[in-house]
């Protein structure tokens, strides 16, 4: 089974205050967008990335990234993430496809290992991270209710999941694309299959905010003293 990686980059990002992609910002001295794309071309397992840019953005995507190894296809995105995933989809030749947000730069090889592993296992495949903080509703005029919300079962969900190439292609060709879509989860769970998960990883964060920026320098910082 070959393994193609699918990096999300044509998202703006606004919440990160700036008028570039977030994914162009520099960490470290590396762009976020060489970052993911050396962390997943770095998997033996792997054997093609593919990334999808916004069409203006495309000849940006392509000078930052590092030579990685393998061969690598820039293709453009589209509105919605839904459109996206499935340009990058429609582009991969691999039997197993990795979707992961661009926005994350530090997938550890071992979390990696395991969504291929769990994907192979069960055709769908999502890392996520249990939630242990208490969950409380805050009302509209920003008071607490009195009632935590029950978080049994609650997870956060990250990328890269990891599908089957042609059940996540026909899954997305389906959904309704003005209805948005925040994982790729979704347009499998839509399509009646179920989907596997396995131990996500807290350094496998999403840059999202400023604040983000500084803990992303620390978490590069670790990278590169392994």
């Amino acid at each position: 089974m070959t393994v193609s990686a699918i990096l999300l980059a044509a998202g703006r990002g606004r919440r990160m205050g700036r008028q570039e992609n977030k994914v162009f910002l520099s960490i470290g001295g590396t762009s976020v967008l060489a970052w993911a794309a050396m962390a997943l071309a770095c998997s033996p397992r792997v054997v093609e990335l593919i990334v999808v840019a916004s069409a203006e953005e495309l000849g940006i995507a392509a000078a930052l990234l590092p030579p990685l190894g393998i061969p690598v296809r820039i293709v453009e995105g589209g509105e919605e993430r839904q459109d996206s995933a499935f340009a990058g989809v429609t582009a991969a030749t691999g039997d197993l496809v990795l979707l992961h947000d661009a926005a994350r730069p530090f997938p550890p090889q071992a979390l990696i290992e395991r969504v291929i592993d769990g994907t192979l296992r069960h055709g769908a495949c999502i890392p996520v991270i249990p939630i242990v903080d208490t969950l409380r509703r805050v009302e509209g005029n920003g008071f607490a209710t009195p009632d935590p919300v029950d978080r049994t079962g609650l997870v956060r969900v990250q990328t890269p999941q990891g599908f089957r190439t042609e059940l996540v292609r026909r899954a997305l060709s389906e959904w309704r694309s003005h209805v948005p879509m925040t994982d790729d989860a979704a347009a499998i769970l839509a399509f009646g299959v179920p989907v596997a998960t396995v131990p996500g990883d807290i350094w496998n964060l999403k840059l999202t905010t400023p604040e983000d920026l500084g803990f992303a320098e620390a978490a590069a910082e670790r990278v590169e003293r392994r």
